[in-house]
């Protein structure tokens, strides 16, 4: 409350002054602070606010953006035990050298620099220690905390913040075994392979030295891709490098219903030989076989398939049950034209055209709508509105049984996704559409129907 205390106080004051609230900038840091004071959880959730400028506004996003890249301390005796004890040798044993100052101090993990005994020069990304125990602690607090974020941040992304924090829940789960980033790493190493995207670096991972609270991997070379400073001064354009990352992305999703989950900036680094390496596969989203084939339709109806739109229609009624309807006040004819209208400008608009926060300010302002609400409404009611819209569509979906839960978990990362190329796609491809290799995106969806 240390770093809140103040703020609400001089929000009260704000408010009695007739000047409503705070400037969404001011809060921010607040916030901020505060989750940097929690760590953990509240660090991970500080990645999503950070890579989504789009969602949360640029102030706050900027503000957010250590979250991407730091974390607090921790001691390194402890960090020795956890990989002692995980790999069942010394750490002289299985290290030539590790360096006890890390170079890297994320929300779950910390990462040091090393060299093998033959020579190979190494990261080694340890778990906190205690972490699971701080992560089950912190999601008991998330959902007040996601609501005061709202507030504070815009009533526009109010109705979307408890589905990231959904989302959130189970992608952290993943993440608590590095195990599973060791096979992922082996895994999109193989997959870019085929497909000679070789402009694209993903770590080697060495699992005789790997277990669930180590990783030990290929160490890369690099700066932030979003440290236009750093690319400026290694004479480095970043726009081709990204280019490669949607082209990537889009090949991986469509041919095998698989992505990185969880590419925000600190996750991609310039190389020093040009190239561009992607790190921290802890997050990867899987499509069940449904979500995609609406994935593919979606792909299908940007590139002018019309009869795909009825199909996105269909699968979002299925997944949602009667509260895509209810809560919308729309017919299945006038739902297709609705979404239609939100999806499609969306892939097909340059990157500096695109707004999400929009997109996602739809939906909520047509439930309202639906509901009779007026749009007068003053922001904080407003905000609390959308929240109880947004849970009472949830709750319509539960009673249908609709296959909502199942469908959260690949949702939530490809929209989280996109949500990242917005930020990305601003700053080095505005005059270009997500989907501006058409060609090779019609290629892909043929070969996924086949």
């Amino acid at each position: 409350m240390r770093r809140l205390g103040p703020l609400a106080a001089r929000q009260l004051v704000h408010v009695r002054d007739g000047k409503g609230l705070l400037p969404a900038a001011v809060a921010a840091r607040a916030l901020r602070e505060m989750f940097e004071d929690l760590g953990g959880t509240f660090m991970k959730f500080g990645q999503l606010v950070a890579s989504s400028p789009g969602l949360f506004g640029e102030a706050v996003a900027e503000e957010f953006r250590a979250c991407l890249d730091t974390g607090p301390p921790v001691a390194f005796e402890a960090v020795r035990e956890s990989i002692e004890a995980d790999l069942g040798m010394d750490l002289e044993e299985a290290f030539a050298d590790l360096d006890p100052e890390p170079i890297g101090k994320a929300s779950i993990a910390v990462v040091y620099q090393g060299h093998l005994h033959d020579g190979r020069e190494v990261a080694v990304k340890v778990l906190r220690p205690g972490i699971e125990l701080e992560v089950a602690a912190d999601l008991t607090l998330m959902v007040p905390l996601a609501e005061l974020v709202a507030r504070e941040t815009g009533e526009q992304i109010a109705g979307s913040v408890l589905q990231l924090l959904d989302g959130l829940r189970q992608q952290l789960g993943e993440e608590l075994d590095l195990r599973n980033e060791a096979r992922a790493l082996a895994h999109f190493r193989a997959l870019l392979a085929q497909s000679r995207l070789d402009r694209l670096v993903v770590p080697e991972p060495y699992p005789e030295l790997s277990g669930q609270n180590v990783l030990t991997m290929e160490l890369l070379h690099g700066v932030a891709i979003d440290d236009l400073s750093a690319a400026a001064a290694r004479g480095q354009d970043p726009a081709p490098l990204v280019e490669q990352v949607v082209r990537a992305f889009f090949t991986t999703t469509v041919r095998w219903g698989a992505f990185h989950g969880d590419l925000h900036a600190g996750n991609m680094l310039l190389l020093d030989d040009g190239r561009l390496g992607i790190i921290d596969w802890g997050i990867v989203g899987r499509l069940d076989s449904d979500t995609h084939r609406f994935v593919v339709r979606l792909l299908d109806a940007a590139l002018g398939d019309e009869d795909a739109w009825p199909d996105i229609t269909a699968h979002l009624t299925r997944v949602y049950g009667r509260a895509i309807q209810v809560g919308l006040g729309m017919t299945d004819d006038e739902l297709t034209v609705f979404l239609r209208g939100i999806v499609e400008p969306a892939l097909t608009r340059p990157f500096g055209e695109v707004s999400l926060a929009a997109m996602l300010e739809a939906p909520l302002v047509q439930a309202a709508k639906a509901r009779g609400a007026r749009a007068h409404q003053k922001p904080l009611r407003s905000v609390l509105l959308r929240l109880r819209t947004n849970r009472r569509m949830r709750r319509l979906a539960d009673e249908a049984g609709g296959l909502m839960s199942d469908f959260t978990r690949g949702a939530f990362l490809l929209a989280k996704q996109f949500m990242y190329f917005e930020r990305y796609g601003k700053l080095f491809l505005s005059d270009r559409p997500i989907l501006a290799d058409r060609e090779l995106l019609a290629a892909l969806v043929a070969e996924a129907r086949v």
